[in-house]
């Protein structure tokens, strides 16, 4: 489970980010092939849509298969979806298979606050919350986020690393990049000018990388 534990991150302090207009006012999409180091071991794919209610839903799904001599010796599974109205979350269902350790969390916004329940212990949050909402960058000025793997809401620290270029549409393109910090997980991204999520990266179990390349 270490070895890919960032993808449950399915990733504070503010972190000096131009936020103007970063939340996707209409339906879009990303998907990334993920590899560990040089090796492809799946895809993640998201899918964000605006309902005729005016709230956002997001789908998403991911698919690892790590192979060690013709044996697969690792396979994950994850499934969420969530609704957002603006940058606060809603609700959220999500189902993970990590290696065959299954995992489910629920989520809803009552009156209280923003419920969790699931198979962990239960909890009663702020009524706004976010998960570690990638394609959203006003993420990256939140203290803590829940953590759609497993229920749990995590302090997180967020530090700008500045400009860097990443790979993108089969070239190196400009780029800023942010590292998040949550327990022993450390994660980068990497965001366009305009705030378009290129790009993500995180330590592996072994010396190993564990990273996203965007493919649309």
């Amino acid at each position: 489970m270490n070895r890919l534990r960032s993808i449950a991150l399915a990733t504070g302090l503010a972190a000096s980010f131009p936020l103007a207009h970063a939340v996707p006012q209409d339906d879009a999409s990303w998907r990334f092939d993920v590899y560990l180091n040089d090796d492809k071991i799946g895809v993640h794919e998201y899918r964000l849509e605006r309902r005729d209610d005016g709230l956002l839903e997001l789908e998403a799904e991911a698919r690892f298969d790590v192979r060690f001599l013709f044996i697969n010796a690792f396979r994950y599974r994850h499934n969420a979806r969530e609704l957002w109205q603006g940058d606060c979350l809603t609700g959220i269902e999500a189902n993970t298979n990590s290696n065959g350790s299954k995992t489910r969390v629920e989520g809803q916004l009552t009156e209280r606050g923003f419920e969790v329940a699931g198979d962990g212990p239960e909890s009663l949050l702020d009524r706004c919350v976010m998960t570690f909402a990638y394609w959203n960058p006003v993420f990256l000025e939140q203290s803590k986020l829940l953590n759609p793997q497993t229920g749990e809401f995590v302090d997180v620290e967020v530090e700008a690393l500045g400009e860097d270029s990443v790979r993108f549409g089969g070239r190196r393109v400009a780029a800023d990049s942010y590292r998040i910090k949550a327990r022993d997980v450390e994660v980068t991204v990497w965001y366009s000018a305009d705030n378009e999520w290129l790009a993500l990266e995180s330590p592996a179990k072994g010396g190993r990388v564990l990273r996203y390349e965007r493919q649309s």
